[in-house]
């Protein structure tokens, strides 16, 4: 059998929803890329730990379903990652981090 013919038979293959799930799910990885660029008052600090939360999740939920979706825990790695580093310039402008520094040296 040829590797393209096994690629398209696969049970993650192009023929399910394993793996356009995924493909699609990059979406969301893609908009808080762009989402990067804005300025972090912009940021909403619930709906950023959502998705920290969310793709945790469903990080798991890949490595651990059989067969693993490694496409899917690739694309929630990614969303983790990029959420993770929105959280941080929401904390930061939030001005979370320059307290905490504060009280530390008032001690």
């Amino acid at each position: 059998m040829s590797p393209s013919r096994a690629f398209w038979n696969n049970p993650l293959g192009p023929k399910t929803t394993h793996f356009w799930g995924p493909i699609a799910n990059f979406a969301v990885v893609g908009a808080a890329l762009i989402d990067t660029q804005n300025p972090p008052e912009m940021i909403s600090g619930n709906m950023t730990t959502v998705m920290c939360v969310y793709s945790a999740l469903f990080m798991r939920f890949a490595w651990v379903v059989r067969p693993r979706n490694y496409l899917l825990l690739l694309c929630h790695a990614s969303n983790e990652t990029v959420q993770l580093y929105q959280l941080s310039r929401f904390v930061k402008a939030q001005g979370y981090l320059d307290q905490k520094k504060e009280e530390a040296k008032e001690q």
